[in-house]
């Protein structure tokens, strides 16, 4: 199983987002805050195909679920 190391640039790319160091900083500056009780696949700023990878990454434990992680507790 390929378990490669993906970075927070590569994980905004995969969700479209802009990717970035100026953007992703601004991206988590503008939504941090996020509730410890909304999973962060529910945050109301991700679409639907977004929220759907942020979900399956985390309970297949893919290899892309410690980058998720990563940007989930830096939005919190």
């Amino acid at each position: 199983m390929d378990r490669s190391v993906h970075t927070m640039s590569c994980l905004f790319a995969q969700l479209g987002k802009t990717n970035n160091a100026k953007d992703i900083e601004a991206f988590i500056k503008s939504h941090k805050g996020l509730p410890a009780s909304t999973p962060l696949h529910q945050a109301n700023f991700w679409n639907e195909s977004q929220a759907r990878f942020l979900k399956e990454a985390i309970y297949e434990d893919s290899d892309w679920a410690e980058i998720v992680d990563s940007l989930d507790t830096q939005l919190r």
